[in-house]
């Protein structure tokens, strides 16, 4: 994996637009060219990081999801950005849609209509035994064409088999948690369990 260049990291950052960032600088970028850049900074283990970088990380989930029918942006190349400190980057072609927690916002009476579709796809991830961790409404994509896509999927595991019941009340947990932290308290949260339900009933047996 290279090492990018001081004058083309300076003018991914001169000619790009920052879309997300935290107190240690850029996250996302968006090109000229359309393409995304995502910037990963591990906080810990930076010795694991440097083994395994989290931009390689990130595109192999990506290989991953695609591989087991769920759609995801297209990653190209990663590389370092500072190794030193384990600070790894890809650039990647973005999976066009509208973010679950904008529909939310600002189409309410869409979002409701969405909802067992919704709870069938996130019973298909769980019968194809994709554990994720950041499941949460600003990484499901509603896509142009229909159907949801995944972004933003580094904190991702993959099993062999359908997840067991703890792993899919532990992954539901995770978004109660996330509706919970951004003071979301009029989601439907009974009517999305009951659809799930349901959508398990309703899934092929094995």
């Amino acid at each position: 994996m290279r090492i990018v260049t001081a004058n083309e990291w300076q003018q991914w950052l001169d000619q790009g637009v920052v879309l997300e960032r935290d107190g240690r600088g850029p996250k996302v970028i968006r090109l000229s060219d359309g393409q995304l850049l995502k910037i990963f900074r591990p906080r810990r283990r930076l010795w694991l990081a440097g083994l395994k970088p989290q931009a390689c990380r990130f595109a192999a989930n990506a290989l991953q999801l695609q591989a087991r029918k769920v759609r995801a942006p297209v990653v190209g190349e990663c590389f370092w950005v500072d190794r030193a400190q384990a600070v790894s980057a890809c650039l990647y072609t973005p999976l066009p849609g509208t973010s679950l927690d904008r529909l939310y916002q600002q189409s309410r009476e869409e979002f409701d209509a969405l909802l067992p579709e919704l709870a069938v796809f996130i019973n298909s991830l769980h019968r194809r035994g994709i554990y994720f961790r950041s499941l949460h409404l600003g990484n499901v994509l509603r896509l142009p064409d229909g159907g949801f896509g995944l972004i933003d999927f580094l904190d991702m595991r993959f099993k062999r088999g359908p997840l067991g019941a703890g792993l899919v009340k532990r992954n539901l947990a995770h978004l109660q948690g996330y509706l919970q932290r951004s003071r979301i308290d009029d989601f439907p949260w009974q009517a999305l369990l009951a659809a799930y339900k349901q959508a398990c009933a309703d899934a092929p047996k094995a």
